[in-house]
């Protein structure tokens, strides 16, 4: 069996889930060589589709995936990588996941605190 990469033109989502609690950290996408360079490396690579290029997930941060188990759905389109979180965070703006935000009473609202300073990391808060 073989990932369908041709879904998004080469693309398939890769969900992260932490590997003890099962909170999804985040979501990116992987092209052929970022899973192949997954699995080489045993940290989380991914294709930036608004850079055009590969990058290692905690480049910059530091704050690796460390993978432990991936899976694929029924269609072969999508994996779920089960994985352990380097560093205090996952979310480029400072918190532990991507989903800090809940929807509630008709907007969106901040769950949660912050676990890092994205500044004190990057530099700046982008």
């Amino acid at each position: 069996m073989n990932l369908d990469f041709s879904k998004l033109d080469g693309l398939l989502p890769a969900v992260v889930q932490d590997h003890l609690s099962g909170r999804v950290l985040m979501v990116g996408f992987m092209n052929d060589e970022a899973f192949r360079l997954t699995n080489e490396t045993g940290s989380v690579h991914f294709f930036s589709r608004s850079r055009g290029k590969l990058w290692l997930k905690g480049e910059t941060s530091g704050h690796r995936l460390l993978v432990k188990e991936i899976r694929t759905d029924c269609d072969a389109d999508c994996v779920l990588v089960r994985a352990e979180a380097l560093g205090p965070g996952v979310c480029h703006e400072g918190y532990a996941s991507c989903f800090f935000r809940r929807f509630e009473s008709g907007r969106w609202v901040v769950a949660e605190a912050t676990t890092y300073e994205p500044a004190a990391v990057y530099g700046s808060t982008t």
